[in-house]
């Protein structure tokens, strides 16, 4: 149905890992990530933990096939730290008022917030946009949101029936534009290059060595199928 699944799986990897090094750079030290998914070295904290080895990471998923993984995910460096929630993402409260997230991270200093392949499966009507902008109400100044988001911008009739299918097996998704997803920044300030393709967000010749590998020296808009972005809130 949709061949370039694996496209968009890595690129979409290939984002988080770019775009959480350029938080460390920027300064960043703590992350909370929703939606983490089975954990594939390099995990998150990895990539932050090399810039900044104190960094703090808090690893959020409803799947139980991801908790029975998570001890992957606790692998800290001695001057950092992790910790893992199983939430769901539509109750931020529960998220916020973890003790897990009390205990690693410091809501008074900045956070990234990370949300990569996830808010597609948070409808309007689950209230995605408030979710959003509840988790970012509780982070202070110079916090962060980065996120990928699927989209049909580019192949609509493929990406229609890749809803129909997961539609079919009991789960919702919403796809949505590059306006909409533009949204979920509101009152942030967009970092370079804005939304763009996740292939398109400041690219690296790592990126590009791992497609040569693959055997997919270029990629389209289209096989990639999501659209990225990194915001601080001022």
């Amino acid at each position: 149905m949709y061949p370039s699944v694996f496209v968009t799986a890595r690129e979409n990897r290939a984002f988080m890992h770019r775009a959480t090094r350029m938080l460390a750079e920027h300064g960043i030290r703590q992350w909370l990530d929703i939606g983490t998914g089975i954990p594939t070295s390099p995990n998150l904290h990895e990539v932050a933990q090399r810039v900044a080895p104190e960094a703090r990471v808090v690893y959020v998923d409803n799947d139980p096939i991801v908790l029975a993984h998570a001890q992957a995910l606790l692998t800290s460096t001695p001057e950092g730290r992790t910790a893992y929630i199983e939430a769901d993402a539509t109750d931020p409260e529960a998220i916020l008022g973890s003790q897990e997230l009390r205990d690693t991270l410091d809501l008074t200093r900045p956070v990234a917030l990370s949300l990569n392949a996830l808010l597609h499966f948070i409808t309007d009507e689950m209230g995605a946009y408030g979710i959003v902008k509840r988790l970012m109400d509780a982070l202070p100044s110079g916090s962060a949101l980065a996120l990928t988001h699927g989209t049909g911008d580019f192949d609509m009739a493929v990406m229609s029936r890749v809803v129909e299918v997961y539609e079919a097996g009991g789960t919702a998704v919403q796809l949505r534009t590059r306006e909409e997803i533009e949204r979920f920044f509101a009152g942030l300030e967009l970092a370079e290059p804005g939304i763009e393709v996740a292939h398109r967000w400041r690219p690296n010749e790592t990126d590009v060595r791992l497609r040569s590998i693959a055997g997919q020296e270029t990629v389209s808009d289209a096989e990639v199928g999501l659209w990225a972005g990194v915001g601080f809130k001022p």
